[in-house]
C-alpha cells in the first residue's frame, strides 16, 4: 500500500509539472496572484485598444517604443517569452551588419552573454523563478542577433533597458485581437484563412488563352507584358525562394510534372521552417502545404508549362524553393514568426537563390522578423512582399509588414482598366513600388493558378498574387541578364513601368510591362 501511495504521489507531482510547463498555451497571470506588480498588470482588452490606436494614428505599432510595464503585462498575457535583440554597445549600424558579421564574433558574443548575466543576477537578487527553454537559460539564435528567455520579473525589463547592448525587447508570442480590425463584422478578420483554400476553378474561356503545348495563360498576363516576354526569357537558370504556407504534396505540376512540356532542366525543393507545440516541446510539421495559399503562390511564378492544361507560371523555367514558414497568410503567433525568421535565413544562406517571394504580413512590426529580412537582404537577394490583403471592411489599414521595410520590395494589385483602382481586397500606401493588374472588370475575376490537386486551375486575388507575379516578372529579367545584381533588375522594372519616372503615392511606379523590361518593344 506504501509502494502504491508512492507512485500516486509521483504521478500528482508529474502532473503539476506538466501543467505548469503549458503556460506557453494559458497566460502566467492566473498563478502570479502571489507577485507585487500583479496590481499594475495591465489588461489584455486595453493592450489591444493601445494597439489599435497605434496603428490608426501613426500606422505602425512597434514593441520597443513601449513602456516596461506594456511589455511585461503582454509577457504575462501570453508565454512569458521575450525576445532581446543585441548587439556590441560602441556598434552603431547594427541592423546594416547583420548578415554580414557572424554572431559568432567575439564582440557579439560578450554581448548576448552581458545580458544573459543581469537577467540572471536580477532574477536571483528578487528570487524570481528561472524559468528555462529546452533545458537551457537562455535560447540564442545560431545566426541572427537576438536570444530569448522566459520571465515574471518587470525589473529584468527595466535593467534591460539601459544597456548599451540592447536593440529591443519584444514579447515572442503576444497576439493581437485581430477583430478589432473590424468592430462592424468581427467574423471579417484581417487577412484571415480566406487566405487559406485553392481549390479547381470552373473558368470562362474568356479568363484564359491556351497556349503551346496545351497550357492555359492568364488573362493578365497580356496587360502584363508577360505572354510576349516569353520570347525572350522563361526564367531559366534563376531561383526563386517562397516563404509561405508550403506546396501541396497531391499537386503534379510540383512533383512529377514539375519538368514537363517547355518546362525542362530545373529543380524544386522544398523546406519547413514552421513548427507546432509548445516552449517545453516543439516539432517541425513539415514542407507540405495544410491551407493552400503557399501552393497557389509557387504557382503563379513557377508552374510548368505542359500539355495538362493546367494555369502557366510568369517564370515557368525558374527552379522554385518552397519554404512552410506560417501556417497561414498572417505572420502572428511565435511559432509562425519564428519560422519565417528560420525561413529567411535558410534562403539569405543558399548561394543560388536570388529572389524571395513573402505574400504574407502583419499589421504592425515584428523585430525577429525584420533581422531575419536584413539577414537575406545583406546577403544579396532581392525580397518583395505583399502590401497587404484583407477584407474591404478593413482595407483602411496601409502597407503591411514586412513590406513596409526599406529592404523589401511592396507590391499591391489593382483593377483592370485605366487609371489606378486598387482591387476590393488590397492595400495601398507610400511604400509601395510596383503594381499588378489583377482583378477583372465586371466580374471581378482573380488570376489563374495552380490549385492544391487537379489539373484545372485555381483563382488568387489580393495583393499576394500581385506579388507573385512581380517576383515572376523579375526572375524573367534576370533569366535574361545573368550578371545583374538586383539593383539592377530593379531598375530596370522601375523603368519599364507605367508611370516612371514619376512615383505615385499610393502605386509607386505602378504597373510592370515585363514585355518592355525584356526589351520586346
Amino acid at each position: 500500500m506504501k509502494k502504491f501511495t508512492r507512485i500516486l504521489s509521483v504521478l500528482f507531482f508529474l502532473v503539476l509539472i506538466i501543467q505548469s510547463c503549458t503556460q506557453d498555451e494559458e497566460p502566467l497571470v492566473s498563478n502570479l496572484e502571489q507577485e507585487k506588480e500583479q496590481e499594475n498588470l495591465i489588461p489584455q482588452s486595453q493592450i489591444d485598444q493601445l494597439i489599435l490606436k497605434s496603428l490608426q494614428e501613426t500606422g505602425d505599432f512597434i514593441w520597443a517604443e513601449q513602456s516596461d510595464l506594456l511589455i511585461w503585462s503582454a509577457l504575462m498575457h501570453s508565454d512569458s517569452t521575450l525576445t532581446i535583440g543585441y548587439k556590441p554597445a560602441s556598434e552603431t549600424q547594427a541592423n546594416s551588419r547583420i548578415g554580414l558579421e557572424k554572431v559568432s564574433d567575439p564582440n557579439w558574443e560578450a554581448a548576448a552573454q552581458k545580458i544573459i548575466k543581469q537577467v540572471d543576477e536580477t532574477l536571483t537578487v528578487n528570487r524570481s523563478p528561472k524559468f528555462r527553454i529546452n533545458n537551457l537559460q537562455a535560447v540564442i539564435h545560431s545566426d541572427l542577433p537576438y536570444l530569448e528567455v522566459k520571465l515574471i520579473d518587470l525589473e529584468v525589463i527595466s535593467n534591460l533597458r539601459k544597456m548599451g547592448e540592447v536593440r529591443y525587447l519584444e514579447p515572442k508570442s503576444y497576439e493581437f485581437n485581430y477583430t478589432l480590425l473590424n468592430s462592424n463584422n468581427p467574423e471579417n478578420r484581417y487577412m484571415s484563412d480566406s487566405g487559406c483554400g485553392n481549390d479547381p476553378q470552373n473558368l470562362s474561356s474568356n479568363d484564359f488563352t491556351v497556349i503551346t503545348p496545351s497550357a492555359k495563360s492568364s488573362w493578365n498576363y497580356e496587360a502584363m507584358g508577360i505572354s510576349a516576354a516569353w520570347a525572350q526569357s522563361t526564367g531559366e537558370g534563376i531561383t526563386v525562394g517562397v516563404i509561405d504556407t508550403g506546396i501541396s504534396p497531391d499537386q503534379p505540376m510540383f512533383n512529377s510534372l514539375f519538368n514537363s512540356g517547355q518546362s525542362s532542366g530545373r529543380y524544386i525543393q522544398r523546406f519547413g521552417t514552421h513548427q507546432t507545440g509548445y516552449w517545453w516541446w516543439k516539432r517541425y510539421d513539415g514542407p507540405d502545404d495544410q491551407c493552400g495559399h503557399g501552393t497557389a503562390m509557387a504557382g503563379v511564378i513557377a508552374s510548368p508549362r505542359n500539355t495538362v492544361g493546367n494555369a502557366v507560371g510568369v517564370a515557368y523555367n525558374a527552379n522554385l524553393v518552397t519554404v512552410r514558414g506560417t501556417s497561414d497568410v498572417i505572420i502572428n503567433s511565435g511559432n509562425e514568426k519564428d519560422g519565417v525568421a528560420e525561413a529567411l535565413v535558410l534562403l539569405g544562406n543558399r548561394s543560388d537563390v536570388k529572389i524571395i517571394s513573402m505574400s504574407i504580413g502583419d499589421v504592425f512590426y515584428n523585430s525577429k522578423v525584420a533581422d531575419a529580412v536584413r539577414y537575406a537582404f545583406n546577403r544579396g537577394k532581392l525580397i518583395f512582399a505583399a502590401a497587404g490583403t484583407s477584407t474591404s471592411f478593413t482595407n483602411w489599414y496601409g502597407v503591411i509588414f514586412p513590406a513596409t521595410m526599406s529592404e523589401t520590395i511592396a507590391v499591391t494589385g489593382v483593377k483592370e482598366g485605366t487609371g489606378y483602382q486598387r482591387c476590393d481586397t488590397c492595400h495601398s500606401g507610400a511604400q509601395v513600388e510596383f503594381t499588378v493588374v489583377m482583378e477583372r472588370s465586371g466580374t471581378n475575376t482573380k488570376p489563374l493558378t495552380t490549385a492544391n490537386y487537379s489539373n484545372n486551375p485555381a483563382t488568387v486575388g489580393g495583393s499576394s498574387v500581385a506579388t507573385a507575379t512581380t517576383s515572376g516578372i523579375a526572375a524573367l529579367i534576370w533569366s535574361q541578364n545573368p550578371n545583374w545584381n538586383r539593383n539592377q533588375v530593379l531598375q530596370r522594372m522601375r523603368e519599364s513601368s507605367d508611370l516612371f519616372p514619376n512615383r505615385n503615392s499610393q502605386y509607386g511606379f505602378g504597373n510592370i510591362n515585363a514585355a518592355a523590361a525584356l526589351g520586346v518593344y
